[in-house]
């Protein structure tokens, strides 16, 4: 039986063919295709390039026969992100991995929790803050193959100021949050 999920990407063209070797390494959960199961999620990281449109990719990725990791906000997940972003060698064998997003990437406060000036438990204090956003992430050419492009669609300009204006007003939340916690530590 598959277990069949629905996936987002936005970006700058239309992705039927991704490519797991294209991301940077030292992302949240190293080289891989980014995506997230969360369509609003998605459209919140669509961005204007002039004289291009932005376009949510959609994909469905059957699970079926994949080693898939789950991490939840805690120390294993600190751990991976903090060697990824270290460059350090990716010893987790699976084929998709998920788990939350580290909250500093998406508000802007990245390098204090992996700069090495805090402690592991000091860094999980700071990226416990704010709301949790899933995001999945496609790491071997196994699960490429079994990842399928739907569709596409291009973002009108408003929709896209729309959701950034969100993504601001949600980042000064989260920015004097975390000068309080930071403040404490």
């Amino acid at each position: 039986m598959s277990e069949i999920i629905r996936l987002y990407h936005t970006g700058f063209s239309e992705i039927r063919n991704p490519d797991i070797r294209y991301g940077r390494k030292n992302a949240d959960f190293g080289q891989g295709f980014y995506t997230s199961q969360n369509s609003e999620f998605s459209k919140r990281w669509a961005r204007f390039r002039k004289g291009e449109d932005t376009i949510l990719n959609v994909y469905d990725l059957d699970l079926s026969d994949l080693s898939v990791h789950h991490f939840e906000r805690d120390l294993s997940w600190f751990e991976y992100i903090d060697a990824n972003r270290n460059r350090k060698p990716d010893l987790l064998e699976a084929d998709v991995i998920t788990g939350p997003i580290a909250n500093d990437t998406i508000y802007d406060t990245l390098g204090i929790t992996t700069s090495g000036f805090l402690s592991k438990e000091q860094s999980l204090k700071l990226l416990m803050i704010g709301p949790v956003y899933e995001q999945i992430v496609i790491k071997s050419e196994k699960a490429l193959t079994n990842l399928k492009w739907i569709s596409s669609e291009v973002l009108a300009p408003d929709l896209i100021a729309e959701y950034r204006d969100t993504v601001k007003k949600e980042e000064e939340e989260f920015q004097k949050k975390f000068a309080e916690v930071l403040s404490e530590i």
